[in-house]
């Protein structure tokens, strides 16, 4: 199993995860991130006074699938979420040793 992780443009999670539930992934975790890469912040001025903002609003999408699938979860995120600027974010992926499902002690790709 792989865990996917997708740091994203704020405004492109509605058409990510679309793309994702269309491509048949049955579960992801969203949250609320705040981060930079290469783009570093910018320079914002309020009431007349300039400050730098470093860390950026992104958002943080997770999925964990059987890795035969993996490779079409991973394309969807990059190709849905690419805008050709900076700051469109990442993809990673990660090895999962194990899933249990809490409610009836399912294990493995059944647990997902």
């Amino acid at each position: 199993m792989k865990k996917i992780e997708g740091i994203i443009q704020p405004w492109k999670l509605d058409e990510v995860k679309a793309a994702l539930i269309a491509a048949g992934v049955d579960g992801m975790t969203v949250s609320e991130v705040r981060g930079h890469g290469r783009q570093m912040g910018h320079t914002e001025t309020y009431r007349g006074n300039e400050y730098q903002v470093d860390t950026l609003p992104k958002i943080r999408i997770e999925v964990v699938v059987p890795d035969h699938a993996a490779e079409e979860v991973v394309h969807t995120i990059a190709s849905t979420a690419r805008t050709g600027k900076i700051g469109d974010g990442k993809v990673f992926v990660l090895d999962v040793a194990q899933a249990i499902r809490i409610r009836n002690g399912e294990i493995g790709e059944a647990a997902l």
